[in-house]
């Protein structure tokens, strides 16, 4: 069983959602609120959302790319 490792900071309003304990760096996606968190050989190890309060009435959809 894998597990996913979920962090939520209110005064930030800051969400950050782990799918693996590596080393790597955030950079953009398509979307102003989310970034992705990838390992040094590119692979997504996770994500981040910016205002999560903000999200109200619809979902946010924006895909990871991983390797670039």
């Amino acid at each position: 069983m894998e597990k996913v490792k979920i962090w939520y900071d209110p005064e930030g309003d800051y969400l950050e959602v782990m799918f693996e304990k590596k080393e790597g760096y955030f950079r953009e996606t398509e979307s102003d609120q989310i970034m992705e968190k990838v390992d040094i050989e590119g692979k997504v190890i996770g994500f981040s959302i910016l205002k999560v309060s903000s999200i109200k009435d619809h979902p946010i959809e924006v895909a990871l790319a991983g390797e670039k």
